[in-house]
């Protein structure tokens, strides 16, 4: 390794990068950390994470962060790439007793100047809801941990919904709440509603309605992430025991999965589209699978320790037309004719292009990033070559630019009859929302829909059939006993019962067994993916990586939020 590039600078920590759209820099000013540093101490912390809303008001500055490290929460004014963070003002903070932080994710759709509705998971089980710009503690879930005794690995509002959120343990479970509905004084007792191959969903059985509303059971040890598709009708779900798992959350069925490696899988991600979804884990890798196919067509090896994070740049991409007249100027000149004002729009209207027979080729390009335990960010491109196998290559030339910062959007919630009819296919045929700013929900959908959360918690008690057929979309409303404490900062919270039933038939897969099938292809049967660039850019494993319109965010487990302008646009 030392005769490659010397030992120095391997381990030289970079302060920018360069791809073919140009020098992304860190900006050390828009640092955020907690205000008062104390010595940097990892043992049994959980892992730094970052959450964005834009509550829309009229300074232009909407931006809202949201961050934890180890037992502290932290709510600034994100001022991005325009100014320096201002650390000693904090709109909010809290310190926890006894449990910690370990997600957290904002409600886009209720948000505004004067208040946001923040859910937080915590170590010992509870999730709260809270308000930092009221300051107000609103409500306390699982608060006597009868529901489940184990950490939540993740905590997402339901897309298109004020009121429902579903929460994931480390238990293998997950559980879907409707903030209006208590908990309950007792354990839940539940009845089986649906069951299918390694997995099994249960609703609540009580005489008044209570929380949770639905259990989820899902594969063999800790569920570590979910995440909604764009239309907010599938729901992917990756566990420790290596199963890449997509549902059909309406109606509560298996779409298709998919088996790591080897090792747990750790996070999932969405294409801004819906078409693919991209995966990483204990085995080092990512990969990259089609939601349409249901198969794996790619895997990318650039991390040299497990994967930690993977995200959809929704801004940067390629797409364009071939043209037999061949294109002679800078990239500038190029970036001004192909990726203007109306950027947005025309992206859109070729990616609904693909599939079309009476249109040139397009080239299409979508850009995905990881970061990993060894602390390196890679960023990745999936090429036509990759996506499109058996078609003939574009002689089109690939070009890779940022959207421009003051083009609109690409998508728009529901079916938007101002879009001229131009749409990105979606696993649901809806074209995706605009893109929130969240980690823990990139790619929230939007609905126009209004009913009453009544009206699913009736389907629910009713039984499969009426369930099957509502959709929720359609609404606007490791385990560590030791962990736990009676100071949590809502309450004193009693450990004196806990839940017990576990219907499900978890069945062991031999891992022999799916090597070289189509459920885990060997790694000479796919494409292998190469990072475009891979760069050590922190201390400590990385645990946090967002794309914004003007920068990329990435955090750390040392508590550093750092801000990586775009190309141009920094003065």
């Amino acid at each position: 390794m030392a005769a490659e590039g010397g030992g120095k600078e391997m381990n030289e920590i970079k302060t920018q990068f360069t791809t073919r759209e140009g020098l992304y820099k860190l900006l050390s000013h828009s640092e955020y950390s907690r205000p008062n540093r104390v010595p940097f101490n990892s043992q049994g912390s959980n892992p730094v994470r970052v959450s964005f809303v834009n509550v829309n008001d009229q300074s232009g500055n909407g931006d809202r962060l949201c961050f934890n490290v180890g037992r502290e929460l932290y709510f600034y004014i994100y001022k991005g790439v325009r100014k320096a963070a201002d650390l000693s003002k904090p709109i909010d903070k809290r310190i926890y007793k006894g449990t910690q932080p370990t997600c957290h994710d904002f409600n886009h759709l209720t948000a505004t100047a004067e208040s946001v509705s923040l859910l937080v998971g915590f170590s010992a089980g509870q999730v709260q809801l809270i308000d930092p710009i009221k300051k107000e503690t609103s409500k306390l879930f699982n608060e006597e941990r009868l529901i489940d005794k184990s950490r939540v690995t993740c905590v997402k509002w339901v897309p298109g919904s004020e009121s429902l959120f579903l929460v994931a343990h480390s238990s293998g479970n997950m559980y879907l709440y409707n903030v209006e509905h208590t908990c309950g004084t007792t354990a839940p007792h539940y009845q089986l509603l649906k069951q299918g191959e390694s997995f099994a969903v249960h609703t609540c059985k009580s005489k008044s309605t209570r929380n949770p509303l639905l259990k989820w059971t899902v594969g063999e040890g800790a569920l570590n992430e979910f995440a909604f598709s764009p239309d907010g009708k599938f729901l992917a779900c990756v566990s420790q025991d290596g199963f890449l798992r997509v549902f059909n959350f309406d109606s509560v069925e298996l779409h298709g999965t998919m088996k790591s490696y080897f090792g747990g899988l750790l996070c999932v991600c969405w294409s801004p589209d819906g078409k693919y979804i991209v995966t990483g884990g204990e085995d080092d890798l990512v990969t990259v699978w089609s939601f349409m196919d249901c198969r794996v067509i790619a895997r990318g090896h650039g991390h040299k320790s497990w994967v930690s994070v993977v995200a959809f740049d929704p801004y940067t991409t390629s797409v364009e037309e071939s043209d037999p007249m061949e294109f002679s100027g800078s990239d500038e000149d190029f970036q001004d004719l192909h990726f203007g004002r109306d950027r947005a729009n025309s992206t859109q209207s070729r990616l609904s292009k693909r599939n079309s027979t009476d249109s040139r080729p397009v080239s299409v390009t979508y850009r995905f990033g990881s970061v990993g335990q060894d602390t390196q960010l890679c960023l990745w491109d999936l090429t036509e070559d990759i996506l499109f196998p058996h078609q003939p290559l574009s002689r089109a030339r690939t070009h890779t630019n940022v959207m421009n910062a003051t083009s609109p959007p690409s998508g728009s919630g529901g079916t938007n009859p101002g879009s001229n009819g131009n749409s990105i296919t979606t696993p649901g045929n809806s074209v995706p929302p605009p893109l929130p700013r969240s980690n823990s929900l990139p790619h929230s959908a939007v609905s126009n829909a209004g009913s009453k959360s009544s009206v699913m918690d009736g389907a629910i008690a009713s039984g499969v059939s009426k369930f099957a057929t509502l959709s929720l979309h359609d609404r606007k409303e490791r385990h560590h006993e030791k962990d736990h404490k009676r100071n949590h900062s809502m309450g004193h919270i009693s450990s004196k019962s806990s839940d017990k039933l576990n219907l499900v038939t978890k069945t062991k897969t031999d891992p022999a067994k799916t090597l070289g099938t189509p459920l885990c292809p060997r790694m000479e049967d796919v494409p292998l993916l190469e990072p475009l660039i891979c760069k050590k850019i922190a201390h400590e494993r990385l645990t946090v990586l967002i794309f914004l319109e003007d920068c990329i965010v990435t955090a750390c487990q040392e508590g550093f939020i750092c801000t990586w302008a775009r190309p141009g646009k920094v003065r």
